[in-house]
């Protein structure tokens, strides 16, 4: 009897030992599932330091260096279409000058945002979510800005829709379904994307918008140092927090990770800088120069 009340007990210790490791899981994956782990590497507007940035030939040569994610801005055309560029006009990037929404997509598609001292560069043109999504999703992660959301009502509802529109490609749970588990385990590791802004406002209406998609905070130097009511703010609504690398130290890494938050850091241009935030512990970097 003795001995029977002592198999008991064993088995009643391992069961809430497995219990409270299952709920310590639940803790820290809640607030983003698909959180992708490890060391990020993500390519700033494509590998920006070597191709022109936003274009298909920066986020091909980003790929093709074996980055995570490429990271690209979104802005609005005249035509209410999204477009991959980081200014709101097009005067530094092409031949053009005007806003952005000074010009339909078709005229933006027809835009040289190239390098005209490389021939296998000159020809590139500005592009629209929808080719860079259809180029990319699923054979690379993708860090989407969306920039001066104030100047485009409805960009987050365009955003989304985009974005729900290509996870149906890539159904993980149709996969399990067929039990292709080779499938299921590439689309997991291969596919991802995250929501970034500088908007705060911006950020919480695509995280409703969007729950299930990983959401980031930009900050900015205006906005540093975040205060503690602010981090739990943010922490409501964003899997990530997204600050310059010059403002970072271990003080704040420490305190986004104590909120079982990610950090990454912006924009890492040399080898020294990538070598400080190793050391600092962020969990990623936004940089010009990817691989």
């Amino acid at each position: 009897m003795m001995g029977k009340w002592k198999i008991a007990l064993v088995w009643h210790r391992a069961v809430l030992l497995l219990l409270m490791l299952c709920c310590m899981t639940l803790i820290i994956s809640a607030s983003n599932p698909n959180t992708p782990e490890g060391f990020i590497i993500i390519a700033h507007r494509g590998a920006s330091g070597s191709a022109p940035e936003n274009t298909m030939a920066a986020f091909g040569q980003a790929e093709h260096l074996g980055s995570d994610f490429i990271e690209f801005d979104v802005q609005m055309s005249k035509d209410g279409e999204l477009v991959v560029i980081h200014d709101d006009t097009v005067d530094r990037t092409t031949e053009y000058r005007g806003s952005v929404d000074d010009y339909t997509l078709r005229e933006l598609e027809s835009m040289n945002a190239g390098d005209y001292e490389k021939k296998d560069q000159a020809d590139e043109t500005i592009v629209s979510l929808e080719e860079v999504m259809h180029r990319f999703a699923g054979k690379i992660g993708m860090l989407i800005e969306i920039k001066e959301s104030t100047l485009y009502p409805g960009i987050e509802e365009k955003v989304a829709e985009v974005v729900r529109r290509y996870e149906l490609l890539f159904n993980v749970n149709s996969l399990e379904e067929n039990r292709h588990l080779e499938a299921v385990e590439k689309v997991k590791n291969s596919f991802g994307i995250i929501i970034q802004s500088y908007d705060f406002q911006s950020t919480r209406l695509i995280h409703s918008l969007l729950p299930n998609i990983p959401i980031a905070a930009l900050i900015q130097e205006d906005q540093h140092p975040l205060s503690e009511k602010t981090l739990d703010e943010l922490v409501s609504f964003t899997a990530y927090i997204h600050y310059n690398h010059e403002l970072l130290d271990e003080k704040i890494v420490q305190q986004i990770h104590n909120r079982n938050r990610k950090v990454m850091a912006w924009t890492i241009r040399t080898e020294q800088d990538m070598k400080r935030m190793k050391r600092l512990g962020v969990d990623g970097v936004i940089t010009d120069f990817p691989g």
